[in-house]
């Protein structure tokens, strides 16, 4: 009885320490990004750490101290001078501008690498790719009827340029009366087509059209494979970026927005099914962080690379004190922001 409690609770609790697992990954990757680059532009580390909260344990090295923190969803790379003035001529604070924007965008630049990786990693074993033109409709197709034609190669939906099949899965949701404008590549020209119709369902709160229609596929080649990886790649980027603006825009509510719980217990439910499909999770995640971070907002490494562009164009850094409380009180915000989206992805995974 004891053996089946124990391989229960294994069960139980594997997904999540896979989940946690994935996001070490990531967060090492991405400070990692900083620390090689502060390494080569000949600036001091103090301090590489994976996790936030109280040390668990920690390795002093030549000049810089390896930690692991109890909180998994975060780290950072202390440099000397980051966030203070400091006399040492290897203090980040000292370097000149070009050196400290390098520092601080690898971090974002290694999670999008990443990324990339990773959907190759996806489509290796593809031999036929998924393109976005039209080659056969399912009988009496409402979109055929409304504008869509065979041989139609869809460019942009609702005026958004589309990269790959995977585009459309997030173009073609939350369409409330199913009808939607489409630009295809007809004959060798644009085309514009309005209120191109089609059925929907819903699930979760959110509508979906479905799709009527297949698309021809693209034979693998060494050529189609890189195109495609990078395409696809670009596709998680666009998704990404589109979902922000939508949000921003309210075509998307609170409850569609997930934290570091409610992206661990994605993660631990696609454990659950199959390893495999953690991959385009882990792809998406990384590049969202890159993406995030990029974003000039304080406290973030978009914010630090404002201050840096600022500095390049005024010929002069802002104030220590007035970038350091900037980047203070963008960080209390943002501890507030998370905070409320943990609550909520509490809140649900209980009721």
């Amino acid at each position: 009885m004891e053996v089946i409690s124990i391989l229960n609770l294994w069960n139980n609790v594997w997904p999540y320490l896979v989940a946690i697992l994935l996001f070490l990954i990531l967060i090492i990757i991405h400070e990692f990004g900083h620390f090689i680059a502060a390494k080569l532009m000949g600036v001091r580390v103090n301090e590489f750490a994976v996790g936030f909260g109280p040390k668990l344990f920690s390795v002093k090295g030549k000049e810089t101290n390896y930690a692991f923190n109890l909180i998994p969803f975060g780290g950072y790379c202390a440099m000397e001078g980051e966030d203070q003035n400091s006399t040492d001529e290897r203090a980040f604070c000292n370097k000149k501008p070009w050196r400290r924007f390098i520092i601080v965008v690898m971090g974002a630049t290694f999670n999008l690498i990443l990324g990339l990786i990773i959907v190759a990693v996806i489509l290796a074993p593809t031999k036929v790719f998924t393109s976005t033109t039209v080659a056969t409709f399912e009988e009496n197709a409402i979109s055929q009827s409304t504008g869509l034609m065979v041989d139609d190669e869809i460019l942009k939906v609702e005026g958004r340029r589309i990269y790959t099949f995977y585009d459309l899965g997030y173009a073609f949701t939350n369409i409330p009366d199913g009808k939607i404008d489409i630009t295809v590549l007809r004959d060798g020209k644009e085309k514009e087509l309005k209120d191109v119709t089609f059925k929907t369902e819903e699930e979760s709160g959110i509508s979906y059209l479905t799709l009527d229609f297949k698309v021809y596929g693209i034979k693998r080649t060494a050529s189609t494979f890189i195109e495609q990886t990078f395409k696809t790649a670009v596709s998680y980027c666009a998704v990404i970026w589109r979902s922000l603006i939508d949000l921003i825009g309210g075509k998307y509510g609170l409850s569609a927005v997930s934290g570091p719980v409610g992206v661990t217990v994605a993660i631990a439910d696609a454990a659950r099914q199959n390893l495999r499909n953690l991959l385009p999770l882990m792809a998406l995640i990384t590049i969202n962080l890159g993406l995030f971070n990029l974003l000039p907002i304080p406290a973030l490494d978009g914010g630090r690379l404002l201050f840096i562009l600022i500095e390049m164009i005024m010929r002069k850094p802002v104030p220590q004190k007035w970038e350091s409380l900037v980047h203070a009180v963008g960080f209390a915000i943002l501890i507030g922001v998370m905070l409320l989206i943990a609550a909520k992805d509490i809140f649900t995974l209980i009721f």
